[in-house]
């Protein structure tokens, strides 16, 4: 990008917002943005512009010594590629599927690399992550972090309307769906048939009552199906499980709770199949961590009180393998992961100094 102030970086980052909003993009169909991302980051100049076998897209931003700050923002959406991508703008915000989740933040990438561009420091190299979204399970940035040759120092993932939130705790959750079958039957001729519905209520009942002492968890059946006519002991049944917590102890403990739950209704002669959907890790990064630190300072200097939160975001894979990492953004916003998803203009040049702040702090406090 030519120009380098904040002011100006914002608008072209507001243009890029709605250009890349309007393209869908659900998880495992990342591809029409990723090929968008790079083109952007060609146009701006950055050096090694490339994509790896997950789908991400990389570039270098600076050059540098020692290990390496990692700015990324994952490409895919919730949405369904068939929901119309239409961007708007009005009375100070943008407004669409995805302008904040994550849209904002991959326009931002490139803005924040231009305000370091002049510094010297650590290398410093932009990402664009696939499979961010529910069942993409982190693909992307495992990857990503598989593949990188050269140690990094610090990994900043950067999510559009989280300005003000510093995240240092990853949420790790598990999904599952349970399948559980059996003979069936009549419902007066055989009641004395189990029915699958029937202990798949069961399951449920116990499943969602779990709890773990001194953790913060949550445990959710997002979606459930079975059963063949409203006379019939069912033949089969299934639901779709969600397992959270911010502790890996406590996460570890919900799965074994939940699978012995699970085995416990599953009376003979029911069969019951648990299929792993999904897993995140969960993880934290020491709150006096420098890279912490140089969050919060950067929010602190603009005038911006941070608050601190527990979210699932790239950050957990780096969690997971001891990288530092925070999740961050580059404004503010609401209703993220409905059509009507917005985003605040004004503070998207304040959130990129404090992006590009955050950095340098970083580089700072670790020299």
């Amino acid at each position: 990008m030519s120009h380098s102030t904040p002011e100006t970086l914002a608008r072209r980052v507001v243009e890029r917002t709605a250009e890349i909003a309007s393209v869908p993009a659900p998880t495992g169909a990342e591809a029409d943005r990723a090929a968008l991302v790079d083109a952007w980051w060609r146009e701006d100049g950055w050096a090694r512009v490339e994509a790896d076998a997950t789908g991400n897209v990389w570039a270098l931003a600076r050059p540098g010594e020692g290990g390496a700050v990692v700015l990324s923002a994952h490409l895919d959406t919730v949405f369904p590629a068939d929901l119309p991508h239409i961007v708007r703008e009005e009375a100070g915000r943008l407004v669409g599927p995805s302008v904040g989740d994550d849209s904002v933040a991959l326009a931002s990438l490139s803005a924040v690399g231009t305000l370091l561009s002049g510094t010297s420091g650590r290398p410093v190299w932009l990402l664009a992550t696939t499979g961010e979204e529910g069942l993409g399970n982190l693909s992307g940035i495992i990857g990503a972090l598989d593949g990188f040759a050269s140690p990094i120092e610090a990994l900043v993932a950067v999510e559009g309307n989280y300005l003000g939130r510093v995240s240092v705790v990853g949420v790790g959750s598990l999904r599952w769906r349970a399948s559980v079958s059996g003979p069936g039957g009549h419902a007066w001729e055989a009641s004395e048939m189990p029915s699958a519905v029937h202990a798949a209520a069961d399951m449920i009942r116990d499943i969602t009552r779990l709890v773990v002492a001194d953790a913060r968890v949550a445990v959710n059946v997002g979606r459930i199906g079975g059963g063949e006519a409203i006379n019939s002991r069912a033949r089969a049944c299934w639901f779709e499980l969600d397992v959270r917590s911010d502790d890996p102890v406590a996460l570890a403990t919900l799965e074994a709770e939940a699978r012995a739950l699970i085995e416990r209704n599953a009376r003979d002669p029911l069969e019951v199949e648990v299929e792993e959907l999904g897993r995140r890790p969960a993880g934290a990064l020491e709150t006096d961590h420098p890279l912490v630190r140089a969050a919060i300072a950067a929010l602190t200097d603009a005038g911006i009180p941070p608050v601190s939160v527990a979210t699932s975001t790239d950050a957990n894979a780096a969690h997971a393998r001891g990288v530092p990492a925070i999740a961050v953004g580059v404004t503010t916003g609401g209703d993220e992961h409905t059509p009507d998803e917005w985003v605040d203009i004004a503070p998207i040049a304040r959130g990129l100094s404090v992006l590009a702040a955050t950095v340098t702090r970083f580089e700072e406090a670790t020299r």
